[in-house]
């Protein structure tokens, strides 16, 4: 199958399930209506969705998975998901890290991949709160030997969660002792009226924290994390400076979510969504000058 024939049905599946999320359920003849397609390429686009546990499989059509707001699932269970898009995502979020700069990382798979692209950004320091990104560093770092330039890890502390984030009041009063240039932040969901959410109570408090901690706060979630909604809601779409996303995002969304932020960047895409000529928040511009 071609590149444009993948992107084509990875754009198909994220209207698809938008449509499940927003209308509680659709049928197979109006998906084929509405998209231009056979019967059977809808019910493989279903299937694909069904595998990927984000929609339910009825005589029919379709219906949204009814998952507690509370379910959180292992960080195993998510990272065989979304794989192109996550790398994509990763690339596009590295590419606005400067050298020098101190930086957050959350919890999360797009964070861990995004943090294999920036062992070769030299002499940032890396504040985390996740075991499996402080591990993507410290394993470069043992087997390359201490590197020039290599980044300085700050490993929070706290409670594990199952994500393989840590939380609690340990890490929040680190992370409240803490400032850094720009947070990168994996989300459980994301919507206009929940903003961002995770079914994890304690992780939604340390979330609280880094973003209070950021001087620029940076979302990464690729398009399935759209419409999701967890138990408890840390931050407001109007919090986040930069969400960086994947192609399978649908206009719709994209259009909703560029009125609330200040830039959206579509990992993968032409170009990226939002303000063509932002300016620089305060001491960016700076920064840039003086490399990093």
């Amino acid at each position: 199958m071609s590149e444009t024939q993948n992107l084509l049905a990875e754009q198909r599946r994220a209207l698809i399930l938008d449509e499940v999320r927003r209308r509680g359920g659709v049928r197979v003849n109006e998906l084929t209506r509405r998209l231009g397609v056979s019967d059977m390429t809808v019910r493989r686009d279903l299937d694909a969705l069904a595998r990927q546990g984000v929609l339910e499989k009825v005589h029919g059509g379709a219906v949204p998975v009814m998952e507690a707001s509370t379910h959180e699932p292992g960080f195993e269970a998510k990272s065989g998901l979304e794989l192109t898009a996550k790398e994509d995502i990763a690339k596009a979020a590295a590419a606005l890290v400067q050298p020098g700069t101190a930086i957050a990382l959350s919890g999360g798979t797009t964070t861990f991949a995004l943090a294999h692209h920036l062992l070769d950004v030299p002499d940032l320091t890396v504040v985390t709160n996740s075991v499996r990104v402080a591990d993507v560093f410290h394993s470069a770092q043992g087997t390359a030997g201490q590197r020039q330039g290599a980044a300085t890890v700050v490993l929070t502390g706290g409670v594990r969660t199952p994500s393989d984030s840590l939380v609690g009041p340990v890490a929040d009063r680190a992370i409240g002792e803490l400032h850094f240039d720009m947070l990168f932040l994996g989300v459980h969901g994301i919507s206009v009226q929940a903003g961002l959410s995770t079914p994890n109570l304690a992780e939604a408090e340390t979330n609280r924290r880094l973003v209070g901690s950021a001087r620029r706060v940076v979302v990464v979630a690729d398009h399935t994390k759209w419409g999701t909604v967890g138990l408890s809601s840390f931050a407001a779409l109007s919090q986040v400076d930069t969400l960086v996303t994947d192609a399978g995002l649908p206009e719709e969304a994209r259009a909703e979510v560029s009125e609330q932020l200040r830039r959206l960047v579509v990992a993968g895409a032409p170009g990226d969504v939002g303000e063509p000529s932002r300016s620089p928040v305060p001491g960016e511009a700076a920064e840039m000058a003086a490399g990093g």
